[in-house]
This record gives C-alpha cells, structure tokens and sequence, in this order.
C-alpha cells in the first residue's frame, strides 16, 4: 500500500512537472511569435476555474444556460439519438469536464434508467476534476467516475484499447478556442481513437447578432476581464514573471459576419516584462493585444464543412428552447 502511494505521488509529480514545461514551451512560443498570442487552455488553474463559475453564472453569458436546458429539457431527446442500451456497457467520456454542470443532468437520467456505464471526465485543471469527483460522490454514488488529467489525445489513446461502445462529450462550444482547420483536424483526430459506431455529442454556439454575443464575453461586472488576465497572473505565479495586470487591460470583440469572437490583452503604456523561467524580457508597445482566444460560432454549413474531411457523419443535432445553441450529434463510420 505504501509503496503504491508513493508511486502515484511520483507519478503525479511528474505529470505536473511535465504540465509546467508544456505551459512553459507554449508561453514561449506565443510571446515570441508576432502577433503575440497566449493558449486559452492555460486560463484554468483553481482561479481561473473559480472565475469560470462566475462567468457561467452571469446574465450576460447565455451559453451555459442554453446548453444546459437541452440537457435539462431534453435529456431523452439525447439518450435516445445517441443510440445508447441499457444492457450494453459504454464509456461516456468527456473532454474539458470542468464542474459537470450539464452533464450530471445525463448522468441522473442513465443512472435512473439503470444504463451500465463509465463517466470518464479528462480535464486540463486537477482541482476541476477533484472538485468534479467528490460532487459526484455525494450526488450520484451508483455512478462509475473514472477522472483522467492530461491531455484529450495522451489520455484516449490510453483507453483506446478498450473495445467498449464510446459516446464523447465536447460541450460548452469548446471547438469554437479552434480555426476551422484546427477544428477538422481535432475532429478526425479524434476518429482515429474511435470504432465504427462511436459517438461524438459536439456542443458549439450557433451565430447570433453582437448585441447578443459580445456581452457574453465583456459582462458588466468585469469578471470576464478578471479571469482573461488571471492568465497573466499566473504566467507570474508560476513562470516567475513580472506582469504588471494595471497596465493591461482585456478587450473583446466580435464580427457577425464571421461569425467569430476574438479576445485580446492589451497592453496600455509602453512596458517591458520579465519572465525569468524564459530567461527572456519581452518588450509591449503601447496599445499591443496578445490574442488569447476566438470564439467561433456556427451554422449547418460550417459544422458539414468542418467534418467532411473527417470520419464522422452528422446525424442529427438539438437546439435550445432560444435556438441559441445546438449540440450535434455526430457518428464515426
């Protein structure tokens, strides 16, 4: 027993170890490139989850609310066009799991229906699936939670091996951080770590006029701004930097006609910054953005687009009471 502690220990040391040179790697990489640019993956630690909450909670940001009432109104609606059976076992695994909020409300239906299943939740964030893990616990104890951190790719190629039935869980628009390109690329990706069959429930943001989308992403209280250069913070905090978070500031904005939201980090006078682990100082003129996310919305066109290059087919797709939000429901042939 001991020795298997001590083992996991190690295990996780160097898995955060391993974590800390990827975020290194990656910083690196956006600060030197022109423009500057930041992974908006890097914006959950524990504050940053934290932030997140709130921002899900805010009137402004409608996109939880929409996909939660799918998954609230119309939990059957998805068990049914998934395909799933009772007296079949299948793994339900979810790619950015972060608090669980929509899907613990499939996961009560299944777990009344008597479904046999595993929930494996992969997230980025260890606090958000330690969190995730003891809600679960106390919420829904019959259910089988199997939490994986790391990696979407590192940790479904570990389960790859197994020849279950396999729905994955992409909610919350989370396709929408990627370029088109990206988005195909991550989309069959995906498919290779699949069997014929498998289902992938693609939740994405559906195009809608800027006075809907860019209060979502600039709410009145600021804290869409706090959780934006939060990531500062932690460049700080954990890369030995020197950000100054007075001297930026956080700036959307959005072009319906693309159907694209960008955000960025400005810089408001003219700075330098020191960021030791980089032994680098990296200079910001006044008025320079780092960009640090864009947040793609969609129609039928672009999503058939985006997969006609991959190994999935699009079955069918459910829409919100508001028709803000639609999650696809997409099968690998």
């Amino acid at each position: 027993m001991i020795e298997t502690i001590k083992t996991k220990v190690e295990n996780q040391y160097k898995q955060n170890l391993s974590m800390l040179e990827m975020f290194k790697s990656e910083v690196e990489s956006g600060l030197n490139s022109s423009p500057k640019t930041l992974p908006s993956k890097y914006f959950y630690d524990k504050k940053g989850d934290a932030l997140f909450v709130e921002i899900m909670n805010l009137p402004e940001y409608y996109l939880t609310r929409s996909e939660l009432d799918i998954f609230q109104n119309k939990t059957q609606q998805l068990i049914d066009v998934l395909d799933l059976n009772p007296d079949t076992y299948f793994e339900l695994i979810e790619l950015g799991a972060g608090d669980g909020l929509k899907t613990k409300k499939l996961l009560r239906s299944l777990d009344a229906q008597n479904f046999k299943f595993d929930y494996i939740p992969i997230d980025i964030s260890v606090n958000a699936l330690k969190l995730l893990e003891q809600d679960l616990d106390r919420a829904l104890p019959n259910v089988s939670v199997k939490t994986k951190h790391g990696d979407y790719f590192e940790v479904l190629g570990s389960l790859k091996k197994s020849k279950k039935p396999k729905v994955i869980l992409f909610l919350g628009s989370n396709i929408g951080n990627m370029t088109d390109e990206l988005a195909t690329q991550f989309i069959y990706n995906l498919g290779t770590n699949l069997q014929n069959g498998d289902k992938l429930l693609l939740g994405v943001d559906l195009i809608k006029p800027k006075k809907i989308v860019l209060p979502a992403y600039n709410d009145s209280k600021g804290i869409t701004a706090e959780f934006n250069l939060n990531l500062l913070k932690r460049i700080n905090k954990e890369l030995g930097g020197d950000f100054n978070l007075d001297n930026f500031e956080h700036r959307p904005e959005y072009n319906e006609a693309e159907g694209i939201a960008k955000s960025f980090i400005v810089s408001t006078v003219h700075q330098k910054v020191e960021i030791k682990a980089l032994k680098k100082t990296y200079e910001f003129a006044k008025g320079e953005s780092i960009h640090t996310e864009i947040s793609r919305k969609y129609n039928d066109p672009i999503i058939e687009k985006i997969i006609s290059k991959t190994d999935f087919g699009l079955k069918t797709k459910i829409m919100d009471g508001k028709e803000y939000f639609a999650d696809y429901i997409l099968t690998r042939h």
